[in-house]
């Protein structure tokens, strides 16, 4: 009797492959949570990968370890701050691994998770779009019943997925045109304009807000049509997938439009004005900021930095040279970001309305908390309160040790915290003259910004458990 090692081993390894395959695919459906931040990690190792290639740099030489992984982290956390010069440090090539890593970034971690499970699993059953769900409304990770009507019903969800992949193409593909001739305009030669046009709009509508020329927009100061266009693209990249997807289907019938699409609507246009407002009244005599321009220019340039604080990342002004009392306004709006299941981090707009919500009809004695004739549950309101508390507790702990570490003001350092936790981008100019072990810190605090406090709650909670029965009640003294 003979035996054949050799088609043995070929046997076996169809099978381990499928065994491979089958454990993927059911961690995709098993844990969404915990499989998107295994997506987001791989995806930052595989970009700090390909940013320390020699011909990634513009010098030809390898990057420090600690500003490639920084720059990937905050790449494909589409947040914007760096550690070098991403215009004078990165080749064409490596500006190129930047572009692509923010469009994958931007397309959010849950619904980035559903795409590659739908693509494992073959189709988008219960399980997948419960993942993709998910992201449009982190109260899918949690169990219990959650009402469908509050952002995106379950049988919709492939038309969000397709929303998601089409709106990105068509809006950083209007933005980009827009820009072309206004970058022509504005002294850029074709070619380079051909090249600046489609970066410029990604990193708009990823609100991420590198630069691809020196002097990043300074030398756009006073184009008023290339900045208005830099904020619709941050404006439509903050809103959210879930309120585009909502708008598109019922653009003209405000009174169809879900809870959370007003919501997010209402509350990112009063923080873009209240924060405008407090920047000119703030900064209307700052000569090394606003104090120099003429009304007309400190005027547009309170509103382009009111948005650019919720998570765009641009600059005109030197961030460093605010105001103290700026400093804290930006770090409020840094803090609070865009809406639900966009580029924007920050704790969203809607975790804020809700909360004032809840102020508001605790004040008026309301037994519930209600908005345009629907009632909040309040399970979301713990869960908005869990966004904020989980929020404030990562933002104060990097403070904490990023100061000890570099030892510089706490206001800088606490700015670039909020900057990093809300993915923000905005500097004043503390990041790029941390050491390696607070840069690393400055990191993390990125992507636990980036994948979100729910999400990252949900990733490392094993189990859920149910209690079938009630404790007695005693109310503790509040206030």
């Amino acid at each position: 009797m003979t035996t054949d090692p050799a088609g043995s081993l070929v046997r076996r390894i169809p099978t381990a492959l499928k065994s491979s395959w089958d454990r993927l695919r059911n961690l995709t459906t098993s844990s969404p949570a915990r499989f998107a931040v295994i997506v987001f990690v791989s995806l930052i190792l595989v970009f700090t990968a390909l940013l320390s290639l020699p011909a990634a740099a513009a010098n030809g030489r390898r990057l420090p370890l600690a500003d490639a992984i920084f720059t990937a982290v905050s790449t494909i956390c589409v947040t914007g701050l760096s550690t070098v010069d991403i215009a004078t440090t990165f080749s064409p090539l490596g500006k190129v691994f930047i572009f692509i890593g923010v469009n994958i970034g931007g397309m959010g971690v849950l619904t980035l998770a559903s795409i590659l499970g739908l693509v494992i699993s073959k189709r988008l059953g219960l399980r997948a779009k419960l993942i993709a769900a998910s992201d449009s409304n982190p109260l899918r990770t949690h169990g219990g019943p959650v009402n469908e009507g509050q952002t995106v019903r379950l049988g919709e969800v492939g038309q969000l997925l397709r929303t998601v992949a089409l709106s990105t193409l068509l809006i950083e593909g209007l933005v980009a045109l827009a820009l072309y001739p206004a970058l022509l305009l504005a002294g850029v030669g074709p070619l380079e304009a051909l090249w600046e046009a489609p970066f410029y709009s990604a990193m708009a509508f990823t609100n991420t807000g590198f630069t691809p020329n020196p002097g990043g927009l300074v030398p756009f100061a006073d184009d008023y049509f290339l900045m208005t266009m830099l904020m619709v693209g941050v404006f439509l990249g903050s809103i959210g997938f879930p309120v585009i997807y909502a708008l598109w289907k019922n653009y003209w019938h405000v009174r169809r439009w879900p809870l959370h699409t007003k919501l997010t609507i209402i509350t990112t246009v009063l923080l873009f004005f209240a924060g405008a407002a407090a920047f000119l009244i703030l900064e209307y005599n700052n000569p090394k900021t606003f104090g120099s321009m003429d009304a007309w220019d400190t005027t547009f340039q309170a509103f382009f930095l009111s948005a650019m604080t919720r998570s765009g990342g641009f600059a005109v002004v030197d961030i460093g040279e605010l105001h103290g009392s700026s400093l804290i306004v930006g770090c409020m709006l840094m803090f609070v970001g865009g809406g639900s299941a966009s580029t924007a981090g920050g704790i969203k707009v809607t975790t804020l309305a809700i909360l004032a919500l809840a102020v508001i009809s605790e004040a008026k004695g309301r037994p519930a908390v209600q908005a345009f004739g629907r009632r909040i549950p309040s399970d979301v309101q713990r869960v908005g309160l869990s966004v904020v508390a989980w929020g404030a507790t990562i933002v104060a702990l990097s403070t904490i040790v990023v100061a000890q570490i570099s030892q510089e003001p706490v206001s800088d350092v606490l700015f670039d915290v909020i900057s990093a936790f809300g993915t923000v981008g905005l500097s004043t100019g503390l990041t790029a003259e941390l050491s390696d072990p607070a840069v690393y810190v400055m990191a993390l605090t990125i992507f636990m910004g980036r994948i979100g406090t729910v999400t990252l709650a949900a990733a490392v909670a094993a189990t859920s458990r149910s209690q079938l029965y009630s404790l007695p009640v005693e109310r503790p003294i509040v206030g």
